[in-house]
């Protein structure tokens, strides 16, 4: 068990930066500062008293990431109460079967998703509220809720007759061993469970983050990733408000162009990325550069290739800001042309491993020492194990065990028992090797391997990685149809615009990429066609896409 508590973690980081900036949504000047968040957060817990809110009340939450999205899941969790956040782009349908299934008594909305989502389907809620002020959109209590909100303000007075201060924050007694989040996934394979996070696992993610320096007091990140998902919320949340860091909430679509705004105004100390955002970096404004023949020739001098090198990686951490520590890749597979470039041109980042059911870490290694096609040492609170008779040479699929394994998924024990070996190892679904350093090499998941006619394993992983490189594609999809190897593709249509190409020499540009493709890979990877899907492949959070959609 860890020792610190986990919500003693916030108890003293809410006294300790009272003075210091919180939160601020992207675009508004006025920032919460530690005291504001604090005192909103004891606001939030004389209505829960008033609702009479037990310890262990599911309470649930789906929005954008904003100043009241946070205000909610911290003063849910320093209540006692378990928090269940929703990913806002899960259909209405599964919105309300979360909210059902996970009994919650109370829902935190945000206005816009509040318009597709119907309250008859959802009866057994306490009440429902607006994100954006908090007021009651429905109140089937009998406990006069709006009533109750209209005199929060009163009540603060009486409760604290010289205002609120460090000293008035005290939290409920959480022990490390207690439920404090339910995250419904929203995997590849198309199936919703409830994971069961203990104040433990989110406690043995923040307090091995704190032991790895990388951010401190004061420091800026920009919080672009959901953080109704396991990853961001981890390190662009919990941990940064854990060290005093000052959030800005980007609360739209992460594009490249308003990530680059973000980016150049905030200035972040550390990054914490999905590869599709690096990826689309490096596509749209490096791999052109290089392709350009004077480039290529140039790179053949060792002195004048250096000097190139160090120009793009400049060029790169500007574009980021120019003020970060390190960039943190994770949540999907990285394409190994675009992680072998970077390494080569020395910019500092690294890439992680981990899975909601773990808070999400399990391995991570800092820039400086990771080794390329890893994704990290296994954490030291962690431990892993291949399911192969050679772990270190033959594929098997990964198994951990440790502090920020969950306790099991809600209400599911068939599901629980299945994620779970005979001997008590979570079972990632996750294929790949380790080495005497405890580092892990993945080739790819259980589930997406396809066995080649001869029996070799297919990673139509690695077979997209090298696609998405090629001209006019965006995105990729390799599947087996009629044991053959075929691959959908949407096209960039952005590059099509800029140089002309018609949708009928589209087709054309397609096959000459299937044949350069298939000169890359092994004759058993070779693609027999390749075709044309018209729009983008529909994807999880963590912008992977939902193979399961596509396969058949």
């Amino acid at each position: 068990m860890i020792k610190e508590n986990f919500i003693k973690l916030y108890e003293d980081s809410f006294k300790y930066n009272w003075d210091l900036p919180a939160l601020s949504d992207y675009g508004d000047t006025d920032a919460l500062f530690y005291k504001d968040l604090a005192k909103e957060i004891a606001r939030l817990h004389i209505l829960f008293d008033k609702l009479e809110i037990k310890k262990g009340t599911k309470v649930a939450l789906i929005g954008k990431n904003t100043q009241q999205w946070c205000m909610v899941y911290m003063a849910t969790i320093t209540y006692g109460a378990v928090v269940v956040p929703i990913l806002q782009d899960f259909h209405p349908d599964n919105i309300h079967h979360i909210v059902n299934h996970s009994e919650s008594e109370l829902l935190f909305v945000s206005d816009s998703i509040w318009e597709s989502l119907e309250e008859g389907q959802m009866s057994h809620l306490t009440g429902i509220f607006s994100l954006s002020d908090f007021s009651c959109i429905y109140d089937n209590s009998k406990k006069h809720i709006k009533s109750a909100i209209r005199n929060l303000d009163n009540d603060m007075e009486v409760k604290y007759p010289k205002g609120f201060s460090k000293e008035d924050i005290i939290y409920a007694d959480v022990d490390n061993s207690e439920v404090v989040l339910i995250n419904y996934t929203s995997g590849t394979t198309g199936f919703s469970k409830g994971v069961m996070l203990l104040a433990n696992n989110l406690a043995g993610n923040v307090t091995y983050a704190k032991t790895l320096d990388l951010l401190f007091r004061g420091d800026r990140v920009v919080s672009f990733l959901p953080l109704a998902h396991a990853y961001g919320c981890a390190f662009d949340f919990l941990y940064a408000l854990s060290e005093g860091v000052h959030i800005t909430l980007l609360g739209k679509a992460p594009s490249p162009k308003i990530l680059a705004a973000a980016f150049s105004e905030i200035k972040p100390n550390l990054i914490v990325t999905v590869p599709l955002v690096i990826e689309k970096l490096y596509k749209k404004a490096i791999l052109p550069k290089l392709e350009k023949s004077s480039i290529k020739m140039a790179l053949k001098i060792p002195i004048v290739k250096d000097q190139i090198y160090a120009k793009i990686r400049k060029g790169l951490i500007d574009a980021l800001g120019g003020s970060f520590r390190e960039v943190i890749i994770g949540g999907a597979a990285f394409n190994k042309e675009v992680e072998s470039f970077l390494y080569k041109i020395k910019f500092p980042f690294t890439v992680g491993y981990g899975m909601t059911e773990c808070g999400p870490l399990i391995s991570y290694d800092h820039h400086y020492d990771f080794v390329p096609t890893s994704c990290g040492k296994v954490l030291s609170i962690m431990e892993v194990r291949v399911d192969s008779p050679d772990p270190y040479n033959t594929l098997g699929e990964i198994q951990v065990r440790g502090e920020n394994v969950m306790k099991g998924y809600y209400k599911n024990e068939e599901a629980t028992n299945a994620a779970f070996t005979a001997d008590g190892w979570l079972k990632t679904g996750d294929l790949g090797t380790i080495d005497e350093n405890n580092r892990i090499y993945l080739r790819g998941r259980s589930k997406t391997m396809i066995l080649g006619a001869s029996g070799q394993n297919i990673f139509p992983e690695e077979i997209e990685a090298k696609l998405n490189n090629l001209p006019y594609i965006t995105e990729s999809l390799v599947v087996s149809r009629n044991n053959k190897l075929v691959a959908l593709v949407y096209p960039d249509y952005e590059a099509m615009n800029s140089t002309g190409l018609s949708s009928s020499a589209l087709d054309i540009v397609m096959e000459e990429n299937r044949q350069v493709l298939n000169k890359s890979v092994a004759n058993y990877e070779t693609l027999s066609s390749i075709h044309v899907y018209p729009t983008e492949f529909e994807k999880t959070p963590k912008k992977s896409i939902k193979r399961y959609l596509y396969e058949t």
